[in-house]
């Protein structure tokens, strides 16, 4: 990691965590490197056109914007998101919204949107997601993300149930990439009534944490005061806070928009770094079909996704009833790593690493799926751009439970508070 980029979280994390919403700026950064990597090819040209000239990097945000139709439904054109500028494509956002409505019924025929950004495999002992049940289901980002390649190489219609059509497919496809590379929208802890860690796989009860949603996490850096202010859940701290560390660090007197034009500069020379440096061990296996590109994505995680907890103690977890289903809370605190890196700059490292790999496999895997589909553009064909100068190497990879008794083995129905940025 180049250290001009790489600071302590410690010194920012208060700056994360301000007015301002950073949620997005992880998924613009694998957008960001994608549409760089497709810059100047014939793929980009066809992506650009699909999406009606829309960026990746703006894309890979919208299935996180349209939940805001959640409280009101999709029918509101003026309620945000409007994406007035691209009317077609607001409109099969918008089917594609009303066919996948929020519910924590596993038993409905209309699975809910939310369930598509992450799936939850226990992570006490190792294991690959085709090694159980628990946590996965036909509609989490595993599945979702073959879907959507399905619908691009024109082996499952654009009609189908979910109303994913070629363009909504890009956009999830930019954002869903993105969520499989964070490492709690792929793992989760269960716990017992007791709130000691079990394996559901194992025969063994247990409620889970929601990967970190409902877990209080608690870093040695910083003043109690600091501490207490901070009020970081886990799973937002991957989302956001180590994000935000592979930026840059701005003191708190810096007014909003200098915060924000800075940051959004520190983030775009961040992205044209990432896109022209090749990362380490990005590519699968030649053997791996494209349709299990996702799993093979999500078993790569998955040890990640267990030293994020091992590297925690639990404590004070218990049952909680949260609406009509019960989760597990409690505190995570950091230990001393026998590495003795700091847990941010540890998580910040790990970030920054599966972000630049995001980026480089949503360019490979829209060459390996709109080069060849069919299109219906949704505007007017935009000319190819011209081919670059050099020659750049390819971008080339239920569980249920209901609300009384406490819910014994596997996936509870999501949550649609859930957050989805990447890690």
């Amino acid at each position: 990691m180049k250290k001009s980029i790489f600071i302590s979280l410690g010194a920012i994390v208060l700056f994360a965590c301000s007015s301002l919403a950073y949620g997005p700026t992880g998924h613009e950064i694998v957008g960001g490197i994608a549409d760089n990597r497709l810059a100047n090819t014939p793929t980009g040209a066809k992506v650009k056109m699909l999406i009606d000239g829309i960026t990746l990097e703006k894309a890979a945000v919208i299935p996180d914007e349209i939940k805001s139709w959640d409280k009101k439904g999709a029918d509101d054109v003026n309620q945000f998101p409007h994406y007035s500028e691209h009317p077609k494509i607001d409109n099969q956002l918008r089917d594609f919204w009303r066919a996948n409505q929020p519910t924590h019924d596993p038993n409905l025929s209309m699975p809910s949107h939310h369930w598509f950004h992450y799936t939850d495999v226990p992570v006490l002992n190792a294991q690959k997601y085709s090694d159980g049940k628990t946590g996965r289901s036909q509609w989490d980002v595993v599945h979702m993300i073959s879907y959507c390649v399905g619908v691009l190489k024109d082996e499952t219609p654009e009609d189908n149930p979910r109303k994913i059509t070629k363009p909504v497919a890009i956009i999830l496809l930019a954002h869903y990439v993105g969520d499989i590379h964070q490492p709690l929208h792929v793992g989760a802890e269960y716990f017992n009534e007791a709130g000691h860690a079990v394996d559901p796989d194992k025969g063994k009860p247990g409620i889970e944490d929601e990967g970190g949603n409902t877990i209080m996490l608690r870093l040695r850096s910083g003043t109690p005061e600091e501490m207490a202010h901070r009020s970081l859940k886990l799973h937002g701290f991957w989302d956001n806070d180590t994000v935000m560390a592979n930026l840059l660090s701005l003191p708190l007197t810096v007014s909003k928009e200098e915060r924000q034009d800075k940051t959004e500069k520190a983030k775009h020379q961040l992205i044209e770094r990432l896109a022209h440096e090749q990362p380490t061990n990005w590519r699968l296996p030649r053997d791996i079909a494209l349709k299990n590109y996702a799993e093979a994505w999500a078993d790569e995680i998955l040890p990640v996704a267990r030293q994020a907890h091992e590297r925690l103690e639990f404590s004070k977890v218990r049952p909680q009833l949260d609406q009509d289903r019960y989760v597990s809370a409690g505190i995570a605190q950091e230990k001393n790593a026998p590495d003795r890196v700091a847990y941010a700059d540890w998580a910040a490292n790990i970030v920054r690493e599966e972000l630049h790999k995001a980026g480089w496999r949503l360019a490979d895997l829209l060459e390996k799926t709109v080069a060849s589909t069919t299109t219906n553009a949704t505007s007017a064909p935009i000319p190819p751009a011209p081919p670059p100068a050099e020659p750049r190497p390819s971008a080339s990879t239920l569980v249920q439970a209901s609300p009384g008794p406490l819910p014994s083995t596997a996936l509870i129905p999501p949550t649609t508070k859930r957050s989805s940025a990447p890690g």
